[in-house]
Parts: structure tokens; sequence; C-alpha cells
């Protein structure tokens, strides 16, 4: 049986080593490869960000972070929430559980300057919040949870976590099954039932569609790319592939075959509530008004025709002409609208949204 689609192959024979498979046994691990790069990057404000060419798509990857984070957070509603932020990063969530009302929450990142910028900048919330705003308590912990048990870190033994959130990170972990493993015992073991673990993480069918209809081992536009080592042969674990993003990411990661993560996380009495594209979850969410609401304060869409879609017709006519062939039909004349790039939304939409709930 194929595991990623028609026509694709798979290696299961653990006496078949795949290309990807022989070159990790010279390489340096590639856990403190992801650590060195996310160290090196800076932090940049406002301003800097707002020139970037993926302004609106990070924007836009936030508000469909903030949406899942808040309707999970919803559904616990009246209770005491402790929060395992996996994979935290420099910390872009934390207004995120602030506004859920969370009242703790342990941060966890393989980069250790990551961690203490997140650190730094929970500390900076707590101090210019005010008395009547809610603040929740939180631990930082610099460890790689492919390979250590979580709990051995902890300052409190015997805490429990009522959600667990894995943004943009889960797919480092498989890169074998000791790592995926671990990565999902962290995620799920200290759940209480009727917790939830959500996350976001690249569609492995969907780049493996592109790359087949590539006619190179490489696909992507100005603003991403996405290279393969060879076509046609997608272990389950360690296929590697390498991504580019525009200023943000520039790392080696692993496909994540979803039939193969659901069944590993039923072994941590893990149930599948919700696995959507990133189009999908979009079109779901936005027909609510207040996510509307929240996408424009977020300014997770570009207004078109605006800035960047009134250049020269021959810079934008590719790039924007979904959206003018939208405002050229009949009854759209004239109005304005919200969107991404053709190439933001190619980016984008390599990502799905994943919630798992805990039974027992």
């Amino acid at each position: 049986m194929d595991a990623l689609g028609d026509g694709t192959k798979r290696c299961c024979d653990e006496d078949d080593e795949s290309p990807s498979r022989k070159r990790s046994k010279v390489q340096v691990d590639h856990n403190t490869n992801v650590a060195n790069h996310y160290n090196r990057l800076q932090e940049t404000g406002l301003a800097a960000r707002s020139q970037s060419r993926i302004f609106f798509m990070r924007n836009f990857n936030n508000w469909m972070k903030s949406v899942l984070i808040g309707e999970t957070v919803e559904k616990l509603r009246g209770r005491r929430l402790s929060v395992l932020d996996l994979g935290c990063g420099k910390g872009g969530d934390l207004l995120k559980w602030r506004k859920g009302g969370i009242d703790h929450l342990v941060c966890v990142d393989i980069a250790g300057v990551s961690v203490e910028q997140c650190r730094s900048r929970y500390e900076d919330m707590r101090k210019r919040s005010h008395r009547d705003e809610s603040m929740f308590s939180a631990q930082f912990i610099t460890a790689d949870c492919t390979k250590e048990l979580l709990a051995n870190n902890l300052d409190q033994p015997d805490l429990k976590f009522d959600i667990c959130s894995c943004q943009f990170v889960y797919h480092y972990s498989f890169e074998s099954e000791a790592k995926a493993d671990m990565m999902l015992r962290n995620a799920c073991e200290r759940l209480k039932p009727g917790g939830f673990f959500i996350g976001t993480t690249p569609d492995a069918y969907e780049l493996v569609k592109r790359l087949e209809a590539s006619d190179s081992l490489s696909f992507g536009n100005d603003v991403y790319r996405v290279t393969f080592d060879g076509k046609g042969n997608y272990p389950l674990f360690g296929c590697q592939y390498h991504f580019n993003l525009e200023q943000v990411v520039d790392v080696p990661e692993f496909l994540v075959y979803f039939p193969l993560m659901e069944h590993m996380a039923s072994r941590y009495g893990m149930r599948l509530v919700t696995k959507q594209r990133f189009s999908e979850f979009y079109q779901e969410k936005v027909k609510l008004s207040h996510h509307r609401n929240l996408m424009m304060k977020m300014l997770s869409l570009e207004e078109f025709p605006g800035e960047h879609s009134e250049g020269p017709p021959s810079e934008d006519q590719d790039e924007y002409r979904h959206a003018r062939e939208h405002c050229d039909r009949a009854g759209n004349a004239g109005i304005r609208l919200g969107t991404l790039s053709r190439s933001e939304w190619e980016a984008t939409s390599i990502y799905l949204v994943f919630i798992f709930q805990k039974m027992s």
C-alpha cells in the first residue's frame, strides 16, 4: 500500500535504507542544526516586519493560530487551565494565552536563545499588565523534546495539562520513529482526560503532490521553496526535504505521514477530532463575524486593490489575478476585498490544522 497516495512508494523494510537514512549516519544531529538556526534569527520590530514580502501571510498564519487556540480554550472554559506550549519559539503566542485567561503556561523549545527571548517577553507583559488583568504564571524550559522526557524538567512534578499546543514544529521530530514518539509522549502523556493536543504542520500529501507535478526536485515561488533529494520513494520516517521561507525559515524538515501520526497518538489515549488544510479551516472560520473582526484587526489579509496590487500590470497580473477576476465578476465591480498574493496563498496552503483529544 502506498503511504502517500497513488503512484508513490514508501519504504517499510527496516533493512532497506533510504538515502536520507544513510546520510543521517554522518550528518551533524539534525535537531542541533534546527536549534542553531532559530538561535541565530534576529528579533525584528513591527516596522521591519511590515516591509517583509510575507507580512500578510505571517499575519494570516498568526490569525489561524489565534482562532485555533481561542476556540480550544473556549471548549474548556470554566476550569483552571494549564497549558504546554511545545516549541514556543520567541513567545509569539503569549498574548493569545493571556487573552484566553489561562492560569499556568509551560514554554518549551530546543533553541535556548528563543526561550530566553520568550521569557523576556513574558516578563515585559507581566510588568505592563494592569491589576485588573489576569496574568498566568509560567515556566520556561530549554529542552529537546524529541530526546528527553519533559516531566523531568517540570517545577511541579505532578502537573497535568489541559492543552498542548505545537505550532509549526512537530514535523522536525519525524526524523525517526523514536523522536516522533518521544515528541508525542511529551505532548500527550500528561494531558488530562478531555484535554486537547492542537497544532499546525505541513501536509505531506500536498508536498508530495507538488513534487510529483514538478519537472525537477524542487517547487515553489519567490516566497517559498521546497527541495527534495529524489522522487518516488517516501519513507515513513526520515523523509527529508529542505524548506526555505523568505527571511524566516531555512532548515531541513521531514514529511509527517498523518495516518501514522494518528496511529501513534492513539497509544497515548488520543482521538483525532479535526484535521483540515489551512484553506478548509479558513473558509469555515471566516464565516463567523468575531473571527472576521479579528482578521481585520490583525491585518491578516492585504486590501485589494492596494499598494502592491496597483503596480504595473506585468508585475501583478499573476500575483493578484485571482483577486482581480473576483472583483470583475458581475456585481463585484468597484469593491475592495482582503486577499493574499498568489505566491503567499501557495505557500500557506501547504499547511494543515489538527486537533486531538485525550480520551483516557
